[in-house]
Parts: structure tokens; sequence; C-alpha cells
């Protein structure tokens, strides 16, 4: 009954929505012919004016006490009152607390009057309504008994902190007293991730034995036979010149004996427990199939990651026609350049040739580093706003370079301290053709990845969860918008430069087929790499990484195409609408300037700004 009724939540959520908002745009087009008087109209203010305070209030608390249960994701949106803490999300404490912390918000925000809001603000309850909707769901499902992947981790995470390049701060004794601590939780946590993963493998969900086979030498790359040679070490090699010499020597001693005496031997623990014990019971189906209630939980990802109510059967079936669409888009840039062959052959020849390919690390980053300058010069003609944050380009960290994707993106410091980061995995420089990277630096920095989230957390007058919330297929459908931009700044008049936007959206088009393939359809790993084979020029090292990761994550690959397609029709909606009044600067301005929203709800704004237009 549980289960029923919060689906059903989310559909009233949605539904409301939409009538809500409705009402609002009549509201607000025809108050004055109503003819109200001035003392109603007083009455009416005062009673929205507290309205909306409680709702700020309200939203206020939520956050803070959402940071209180997430210390580490305090720290990264800047908060630093907890970092000492790891926190504990595989304890039955902070799963009663998660539970304790959605279910009374939820009964708190429906006491609220949504139509005495604010146009702005009824979204923002839209998306906070949405979200405790769908962190309810997320506790029917056991994801606890599979806390680690090669791709997402906390180990990874922990070691990104540790580095002084990520969020945890290194500038005072407090701060490195701060990291000590919470590595000695992160320690406790090893120990309990392997009591959650043995719950797994009596309930019978475990991991597919592929993914644990890249788990294990990940974790043993980290470990060393003295602490000075850890990557846990490294806030030790880089300690402030402004410390003085006992504060030196005693964080050197306190840290060396920490690493050498306690985290080490964790980590070797973890990793026996993956080699010895959690190996020889892993699964041997590779979709969420082959787990309990396992298609019910993908149709779950699947409604969260693209926050939408699509059947996966529907989004397997766009997936397959815009595979359609893009294969003959690529057979027409072969045609233009007058290339000698199939399409299968010109997709050969782009993945082997030695002109495509750098053979220096170094000059791949440079490579990014020039196309940056030239991206920045066309984005003022397309955006009214722009981040404030710059962003740096780096190579993936030698430890998870042969298992990380391509590229990604990290967001900057909250309070500008440090740089967005586009990370490029040079490991494999056969998997980094030069023809794919104008549509990837689009895509993943800017206008991508870097303008939605650092104008994001830039974002002023919003309530803190909407500057660092965020939704996949928004951020993941932003980015893809983002190299379909790049057509009308002109960046793409090199056939080949288009090409590689065309096989970039043919991945993510990919995607819908595979994920859906793999989890719902009962496709093998080994079908979903042929299938992506036949379809695109990728590298085998890249196609086995992304379908390793959708066995991994399913349903974030979902996101991409649908977010995108959700974006481009809005567009061309607009642009029908308006006709001479549409405003492309302005229409950029409406999807960035509320922080990341389910699709659902940015339908409903766009809508409300086309009427507002006319």
């Amino acid at each position: 009954m549980r289960r029923a009724f919060l689906a059903v939540s989310i559909g009233l959520v949605l539904g409301i929505t939409a009538c809500s908002d409705d009402n609002q745009i009549s509201k607000d087009t025809g108050s004055t012919a109503i003819g109200a008087s001035s003392e109603m109209s007083q009455t009416s203010l005062n009673k929205e004016a507290s309205v909306e305070q409680a709702y700020l209030a309200l939203v206020d608390d939520f956050f803070k006490d959402y940071l209180k249960l997430e210390p580490i994701y305090a720290t990264f949106v800047g908060v630093n009152d907890y970092n000492d803490q790891f926190g504990g999300d595989l304890t039955n404490e902070y799963l009663t607390a998660r539970h304790d912390l959605n279910t009374s918000y939820q009964a708190r925000v429906e006491k609220i009057d949504r139509s005495a809001l604010s146009p702005e603000l009824q979204l923002s309850y839209d998306m906070f309504a949405y979200d405790r909707n769908i962190a309810l769901v997320d506790e029917i499902f056991p994801s606890r008994f599979m806390p680690m992947n090669q791709f997402y981790s906390t180990v990874i995470n922990m070691v990104q902190l540790g580095s002084g390049e990520s969020a945890q701060p290194f500038n005072t004794v407090e701060d490195y007293n701060n990291w000590a601590s919470r590595l000695t939780g992160f320690i406790a946590w090893t120990k309990l991730a392997q009591e959650r993963m043995d719950e797994g493998v009596r309930s019978k969900v475990v991991l597919p034995r592929v993914l644990v086979e890249r788990i294990i030498p990940q974790l043993k790359a980290l470990l060393v036979d003295d602490a000075s040679k850890s990557m846990f070490y490294v806030p030790i090699s880089n300690l402030p010149q402004s410390f003085s010499d006992a504060d030196k020597a005693e964080l050197t001693a306190s840290y060396t004996k920490l690493i050498n005496q306690e985290l080490i031997p964790a980590i070797a623990s973890l990793a026996d427990y993956f080699e010895s014990k959690y190996l020889p019971v892993s699964r041997a189906s590779d979709g969420w199939w082959g787990l309990p209630n396992g298609k019910a939980w993908y149709q779950h990802l699947a409604n969260s990651h693209t926050t939408t109510m699509m059947p996966v059967d529907e989004i397997h079936q766009i997936g397959l026609s815009e595979v359609a669409r893009i294969l003959s888009e690529m057979d027409k840039v072969r045609e233009q350049v007058k290339f000698k062959g199939d399409l299968k052959a010109f997709f050969a020849s782009l993945s082997s040739e030695p002109e495509y390919f750098f053979t220096d690390r170094q000059d791949l980053i440079d490579g990014y580093m020039t196309l940056k300058d030239q991206i920045n010069a066309e984005l003022p003609k397309y955006f009214n706003v722009m981040p404030k944050a710059d962003y740096v380009v780096k190579p993936v960290e030698s430890f998870r370079e042969q298992s990380a994707a391509g590229a990604s993106y990290e967001s900057p410091a909250v309070d500008g301290s440090r740089p967005g980061v586009f990370y490029i995995n040079t490991y494999n420089l056969k998997a980094q053709p030069k023809w794919g990277m104008t549509t990837l630096s689009l895509h993943e920095a800017a206008p991508g990845h870097h303008f939605q989230i650092a104008i994001k957390q830039e974002l002023t007058g919003v309530p803190e969860f909407q500057r660092f919330g965020n939704y996949t297929a928004f951020e993941e459908g932003w980015a893809l918008y983002a190299e379909n931009l790049g057509i009308e700044m002109g960046l793409f008049k090199d056939p080949y430069q288009y090409f590689g936007k065309l096989s970039d959206e043919m991945l993510r088009a990919m995607r819908l087929v595979v994920d859906t393939g793999l989890h719902a359809k009962g496709w093998t790993r080994e079908q979903a790499i042929q299938y992506m084979k036949d379809n695109s020029p990728m590298a085998e090292s890249d196609i086995i990484a992304e379908v390793e990761r959708y066995m991994a994550i399913p349903g974030q690959a979902l996101s991409y195409k649908v977010g995108q397609l959700k974006i481009l029709s809005l567009r061309a909606e607009a642009e029908a609408e308006l006709g001479d009044k549409f405003d492309l600067k302005a229409f950029h301005d409406q999807i960035l300037t509320s922080g990341s929203l389910p699709m659902a709800v940015m339908d409903l704004k766009i809508h409300h700004w086309i009427e507002t237009q006319k």
C-alpha cells in the first residue's frame, strides 16, 4: 500500500502543479478586471507574504537539517560546520533519520497554500514536493546492499577530497584535524560496507561479477607499504609554510600513524573482502532485471533520473528511432568528405588513422585549453547570464583512469576559491579523437555543465536547496543541448568536428537502447558492447567503460537524451508561439536561472514565460 500511495503521490504532485500554474496565470492576467477593493488586495498581499515567509522558512530548515545528515555534501556546498564528520549513510540510525526527515517535511509542505505563493516560489514548491516523494520511493529498494561500484564510490570520493584539490579545505591546523577525524569515520564505513554487502548476499542483491572485478584493482592501487606513498598523505606533503615546526611534526606523526595502522589495513580488508568473499557470490546477470523486484526497481530509477513517468519500453523505442536518424546524418558527412567506403569503413578510419589522435597526453590537454578560448569568444552572443567562476582542464587521476569515463566535470567552490574542473581521461589517447573535442568541450565545460552548475550555485534570492540540488535529466539534457547549440555558434564548420557532434549524440541515443536493454530486456554485457560497436566509431575501451557504467548506475544514462529532447521541444514551441518576439538569450535565461528543474516543472515554467511574452 505504501508503494502504491507514493507512486500516486508523484503523479499528483505533477498533476496538481499543472492545474495550479494555469490558475496562477489566469489570476495574474485577470486581476484588474475583477475590480477587488484595495482593502481586499492588501489582505491578499499580507496573506501571500505570510505564506511565502512560511515556505521559505520551511525549506531553509530542511536544508540545514539535510546538511547535518549529509556532512560531506555540506562540505561540497561550502558549509564547513561538519568538516570533521564522515556521516553514516549505511547505519540504521542514518536510514531512520533520512526517513523521518523526508516524511516530516513532506507533511509540512503539504500544509503550505501553494496558490498563495509567487510563480517563482510555486516552481520551488513543486521541486521540493517532488524531491520528498522521490526520496520516499527510494526507500522501498535496498540500494544500501550495494554501497560501491567501480564508477561512483565513497572510496573514490574520499581520495579526491584528500587530494587538497577538491572541496575539503586544508588551510589551518583545525582543517587537518578535521580531515583526520573524517578519515576515521571512513575507516568505520569500510567495515560497515562489508556487513551491508553480506546482507545483500543473503538477499540476493549483489553486483555483477565484472563490476566486482573492476573494483578490486582500484582498491589495491591504494595499498602501499609506507604512509608517505599513499594518496591520503598528500595533505602532509603540502603542509602550509605558515604552520609552526611543532604543528608540522605533530600532524606528520599523527597522519603517518593513522594511515599506516588504520587506513591502509581497512582498505586492504575491503579489497580482500571483494576478492575472496564477494567475488565468488557475485551475480552472472548484467542488468537490474536479475535482482529481486529488479524490473520495478529499474523503472523507478528511470523515473528518478529522467524526472518523467515514461515507461522504459517507450524510452527504448525512442532510442532506436534516434539511432537510425543519426546514422543517416553520419552517412551524409561521409559523403561530404568523399570517403571511399561504407559507413562502417568510415568509422574504422576515424577510429584508427594516426592523424586523428594526439600522441602526447599534455598536447590533448593543451588542445582543450585552446578550444576553451575559441568557445568563450562566442558565448556572449547567446547568453545574458554567464558564470562568474572559471574552469580549468585537468587529466583524470592515475588511480582511477583505467575505469573512469572519457571526461567529466567537477563544480567550482561555492566561495569562488577554486574553479570548476573539466577532467579529461588521458589513459588511452586512441579513445580521445581530435574530431570529438569540440562537442565534448561544449558538453562538459562551457556552455554545458560549467554554465548550468556554476550559474546555479551563484544564484541569489532562491532557496538553498535549489542552488545545490540537481536532476540528471536537466543537467545532462542541458549539456547535450549545449552541444547542439554549437551548430548555431558556428563551431562545426569542419565536417569532422560535426561528425564528432553526431558521434556524441549517437552515444546518448545508444544509451537509451543499451541501458533499457541491459536492465529491462535481459541483454548481456556482450550484446550491449556489440550494439555500440555496430553503431558508432567509439574506441572499444570507451565502449566497455560505458557499458559497465550503465551496469553500475542504471537509468542515469537515459537522462541525457530525454532531457535534451524536452529542452529542444520547448524551444521549438516558444519559437513557434512567439515568432519575432522570441529571444534566444531570454530563453536561455529562463532555463538556467531557477536551478536544476524536474522536466514537468521546467515545462510549466517555459509555458508561463511564453504566455507573459505574448
